[in-house]
């Protein structure tokens, strides 16, 4: 994987991709890439609302691409992609198509970083699917249902209220399913030690306004080796809040985690 960081990026090519998942639904993916063939890609899944057109999706794609190649998607229910979100749950068959995608096209190392609801998404489609090499969550959940916080009370009346979906479908652009989970899905500490020996990376900020650090140590706690946990002083929260120092930083755990799977 040495490939990785010798030849940053400044001008990547661009490629759509229309995947279908496994459940028929499909997602709209956008891959940047260098001008020559590599072996190492980076999956970005998003946080609720969040998209690969966003600001800030694309700054962390840019800077993540001295690791490698890297492939962002819309979660389904979100602008391009079809279907309804399940806010989490059903989630994981998006970035199963996504993963599966880029090892036809033969990356030989394929890592996924998530952030908030896609943090959890990216944990239980490790543990559920596997086939990835290494997983990042930044501004994850631990558990579900989570009211805490003034923002995360506003974001479960958005989803579960019929104006809430309202505003979502007709100014996000995110299309909510209208029915609760059932069965409820596992949580992501309930499958956070399943990912192993995959390595794991907790981010979590302490001046996440939806989700306190004990939901990042809930899932670190949980994790088995090989794991790391950083606690970043001042970082808000998902991508928005990941500059490009920590970017590179994550990137640089990617390489060296995922080095001996590439020798």
């Amino acid at each position: 994987m040495s490939d990785a960081i010798d030849h940053p990026l400044s001008r990547p090519r661009e490629n759509r991709y229309r995947l279908t998942t496994s459940d028929g639904v499909g997602i709209d993916a956008l891959l940047l890439s260098g001008s020559r063939p590599r072996a190492t890609a980076v999956v970005l899944a998003n946080g609720f609302t969040g998209s690969y057109r966003n600001p800030g999706s694309r700054a962390v794609a840019e800077a993540l691409l001295p690791v490698g190649d890297v492939m962002t998607f819309d979660f389904r229910g979100h602008h391009g992609s079809g279907g309804l979100s399940t806010v989490g749950n059903a989630e994981i068959h998006d970035v199963e198509a996504v993963v599966s995608h880029l090892r036809e096209l033969d990356y030989d190392s394929v890592s996924v970083v998530g952030f908030s609801m896609g943090a959890a998404v990216a944990i239980r489609h490790a543990a559920i699917y596997g086939g990835v090499d290494a997983v990042v969550s930044v501004s994850g959940p631990s558990r579900w249902y989570y009211r805490g916080t003034r923002r995360m009370r506003l974001l479960h009346l958005g989803i579960e209220a019929s104006a809430g979906r309202f505003f979502l479908r007709n100014f996000r652009k995110v299309r909510v399913i209208d029915r609760q989970w059932d069965p409820r899905p596992a949580e992501p500490r309930e499958v956070a030690g399943e990912i192993s020996p995959v390595p794991l990376l907790v981010v979590h900020g302490d001046a996440d306004t939806y989700f306190p650090v004990s939901h990042a140590t809930e899932i670190y706690d949980a994790a088995r080796e090989p794991r790391d946990l950083w606690i970043v002083p001042g970082m808000g929260h998902a991508e928005r809040a990941v500059g490009p120092e920590l970017a590179a930083r994550i990137g640089d755990w990617i390489v060296e985690k995922t080095a001996a799977s590439g020798d």
